[in-house]
């Protein structure tokens, strides 16, 4: 083969790679999209009683072509809903404008799509009074000190940095940085020490200490010097650590009382407060967790009625006002203007939005429904007689299957949703167990297992309480078979301490 053949194969063959390599390939996949009215679906199911109230508030605010109430029919049968398929508006010419262009996130311009999540994520809260803070009580009697303007500023900014305890968290240091760059103060800790001490003698008693070990030495500090009181100081104060793992072997010892001396300056320990700022703290969170129920579940002579709690979220329709405006503005095709195609466009879309709105609160409502179905279904003999023992074993794909949603659905309908009954208000999650078996296989719920753990424990003796593997034991004889790591999973989540700190004199 000559020099000029094997160049001519080899070029051949170079093109023959090369067209491999560029040739098309055709194949499919498949790609779950969400549309904007599904992701409005999906935000709605998981907003509970008192957001969803808030979020219908808004809605009607925002969008003009949204009324509330029941639309009353006309004299022409027109039910005054407004169709997103009539025909009417199907014609070529307005294509360009129709809402339907836009029913995907692909067709959805980016600044659209931004809006539309960034709207829906907003949350904005109500402002609530509780009347006086502990925040405001602090600068009242920090009001009634002879200080120079400095010192009251370096005091101000203490008592703003105080956490809902009532505690002083932060380092001086960080503190007293912060007074030179940002409040333009020049300070030392010296100098924020004296007025600190100045905050520690307000009442509460105990406020600005850095942890409880000296909160609790403030309080003893104010109460009168008795005997017992300068005991319970020495052990706060130098046995501190063997007091808190319960060591009284140790603090008995080194003091050298005897255990009912012991026994009785104990109360002076328990009639101090750990928390300072806790009476404040608490009352906010009574506020701000007011629970309002979602489902309704009435027992009457063996008897169940469900309801859907919809007090305050109104019923919902389009407006005829806008409904026959766009009428107006389609009626005349041929004379229109920009600024006409411009209205047409707006009124469309507020019209839409509407519908799509009405629409996924439609299906929240249903959603939510047969959801709770299905649980008062599986816990039918709970919600008739209240006892928690009663309670079946009961996960996501139990309820899932007889609702006929997804599990990711149910688990969005279930989210910070509460159910009232005839014993009271239970949050939706306090029905969802894992099970597990007894000693005959028969299937129970792990809310059971840990009410009998409970028993147990209480039943102990409190001077030799026991531990976890013993827990095990004595449940086992009681017909339930449980790992000892379980029975300290179980323990925490009920938060019992373990049988050290449960010990008691």
């Amino acid at each position: 083969m000559t020099v000029l053949q094997k160049n001519s194969c080899t070029f051949a063959k170079d093109f023959i790679d090369f067209f491999k390599m560029q040739r098309q390939q055709l194949s499919q996949k498949i790609q779950q999209r969400i549309s904007p009215q599904q992701i409005q679906y999906i935000r709605l199911l998981e907003l509970p009683f008192l957001e969803m109230e808030d979020r219908v508030k808004q809605e009607l605010e925002e969008n003009p072509a949204l009324e509330e109430g029941v639309e009353a029919p006309d004299g022409d049968g027109d039910d005054g809903d407004f169709d997103m398929d009539d025909s009417e508006y199907d014609d070529d010419s307005y294509t360009d404008i129709s809402l339907g262009d836009y029913r995907s996130e692909d067709d959805i311009p980016d600044y659209k799509l931004s809006e539309i999540n960034n709207r829906a994520d907003r949350r904005e809260e109500m402002p609530f009074s509780l009347g006086q803070t502990l925040t405001d009580y602090l600068l009242e009697q920090l009001g009634l000190r002879e200080l120079s303007e400095r010192d009251r500023k370096i005091g101000e900014y203490i008592i703003g940095n105080l956490d809902d305890d009532g505690y002083l968290r932060r380092d001086l240091r960080a503190i007293t940085d912060d007074l030179i760059f940002k409040a333009g103060i020049n300070v030392t800790e010296a100098d924020i020490k004296p007025i600190l001490s100045v905050i520690r003698d307000f009442d509460p008693t105990g406020i600005a200490a850095h942890d409880l070990r000296e909160c609790l030495l403030l309080q003893l500090k104010k109460k009168t010097q008795t005997t017992n009181v300068k005991l319970v100081t020495e052990i706060i104060t130098y046995n501190y650590d063997a007091f808190v793992r319960k060591h009284y072997d140790k603090i008995l010892n080194r003091l050298n009382i005897s255990e009912e001396k012991l026994k009785e300056i104990l109360p002076v320990i328990t009639s101090l407060n750990p928390k300072p700022g806790g009476s404040w703290s608490n009352a906010s969170d009574m506020t701000m967790h007011q629970v309002t129920p979602d489902f309704i579940v009435e027992a009457n002579n063996d008897e169940l009625t469900l309801t859907l709690n919809q007090r305050g979220i109104p019923d919902l329709h389009i407006s005829r006002d806008y409904n026959d405006m766009l009428h107006d503005y389609t009626g005349n095709k041929a004379n229109q203007t920009s600024e006409m195609r411009d209205a047409i466009l707006f009124v469309k879309q507020k019209l839409d939005a509407a519908q799509w709105f009405i629409d996924a609160v439609k299906q929240r409502q249903e959603t939510l429904q047969r959801t709770m179905e299905a649980i008062v279904r599986l816990q039918t003999d709970f919600f008739l007689t209240g006892d928690e023992s009663l309670l079946r074993p009961m996960i996501l794909k139990d309820v899932a299957e007889r609702a006929g949603y997804d599990i990711s659905t149910l688990s969005r309908a279930g989210h910070g949703k509460y159910v009232q009954t005839n014993f009271g208000i239970y949050p939706l999650k306090f029905f969802f167990s894992e099970s597990t078996q007894n000693d005959s296989g028969d299937e129970i719920s792990t809310r059971q297992v840990k009410q009998i753990l409970l028993e147990t424990i209480e039943a102990e003796d409190k001077r030799k309480p026991v531990n976890d593997d013993t827990l095990a034991a004595l449940l086992k004889e009681k017909g339930y078979v449980v790992a000892r790591r379980t029975i300290a999973k179980y323990r925490e989540q009920m938060g019992i301490p373990v049988a050290r700190m449960r010990k008691e004199l």
